[in-house]
């Protein structure tokens, strides 16, 4: 799979307070890239060096082929950025919106106006298209902006807390946009959001700051087997299954009255396919058996020593 952005010892201070320490990332295309980590750990500085906001102290940066230090021109021509905060005009309505970006980017009459009609079906924003944007819910302000963001045709996707602030079913509508663009479009997305849910719902690979550090990165599932705390539960059918079971599972822990144990499991299927083994050959019926491995807000908290937010604050 082709990389589309390229990271090698990524720096950045301000005065003595060094911001970002040698930071390495690779993201291939097509794919969705998700930066997480607490308040300050260097998430935003990380997105605005790589759209070109501000400039690294050192490192070396490829974005869509081209070299950040000496091609920025082109790199903002492969990229888009939807912040945290909508950048939609509340006073225009949502196709004087998208038709104001079109005339930003010199598509001319003609290609902008098919743009935005495309945009406004695409978005599902068509029947709301000449109201103000004002009168739109979170949700649909949240899709206008990023239609906004996908008038340009952009390769790149900056998507800075992409959710924040939506209900559930606002929010799922948004994930499924989010990986249509990918699907669809080929779009790579680099995604920074403090829904740990999100981040696990949506991303193919992950990498976690913390104080200006890369501390982690893998797939979700990858990062889920760094710290401990998975295990299997199961609940027999009778107390005489139970009794022959709990001596000879592995057992961490059990219940009498509720015919429970607990064994500890490292995420593999090793431990699983031993124990249904050992059920099987001793024929001891299981009434509810249940594997629990650890979500990334214990990865978040093991590997920066800090609670993840449940609720987005900046």
């Amino acid at each position: 799979m082709r990389t589309f952005v390229s990271v090698t010892g990524l720096r950045k201070s301000y005065g003595a307070h060094r911001v970002l320490d040698a930071i390495d990332l690779t993201i291939p295309q097509g794919t969705i890239f998700s930066l997480l980590g607490p308040n300050g750990a260097g998430k935003t500085t990380t997105v605005q060096i790589l759209s070109t906001l501000i400039k690294a102290d050192a490192g070396e940066i490829w974005v869509a082929g081209h070299d950040l230090a000496k091609e920025p021109d082109e790199v903002r021509a492969a990229i888009g950025v939807t912040g945290q905060f909508s950048a939609v005009d509340s006073f225009l309505t949502g196709e004087e919106n998208l038709r104001l970006m079109a005339d930003l980017l010199h598509l001319g009459r003609t290609k902008g106006r098919r743009r935005v009609r495309e945009l406004l079906e695409r978005f599902d924003l068509t029947d709301a298209a000449r109201k103000p944007a004002v009168t739109y819910s979170g949700g649909m302000r949240r899709r206008l902006d990023l239609a906004m963001t996908m008038v340009g045709t952009p390769r790149l996707i900056f998507l800075d807390e992409p959710t924040t602030g939506l209900d559930p079913r606002s929010r799922r509508t948004m994930w499924q946009i989010v990986r249509d663009l990918v699907q669809q479009d080929g779009v790579t997305i680099f995604l920074t959001t403090q829904y740990l849910e999100e981040a696990d719902e949506l991303a193919d690979r992950i990498a976690l700051l913390s104080q200006g550090r890369l501390v982690a990165e893998g797939t979700p599932r990858e990062l889920k087997r760094m710290v401990p705390g998975g295990h299997i539960v199961v609940r027999f059918a009778d107390a005489d299954g139970y009794r022959r079971a709990v001596g000879h599972v592995g057992a961490t822990s059990s219940n009498d009255a509720a015919l429970t144990v607990q064994i500890p499991d490292s995420g593999g299927v090793r431990t699983l396919r031993k124990l249904l083994e050992w059920l099987d050959t001793h024929a001891i019926d299981v009434a509810e058996l249940s594997v629990h491995t650890p979500d990334l807000d214990d990865v978040f908290l093991t590997l920066t020593q800090e609670p993840s937010a449940k609720e987005p604050s900046r």
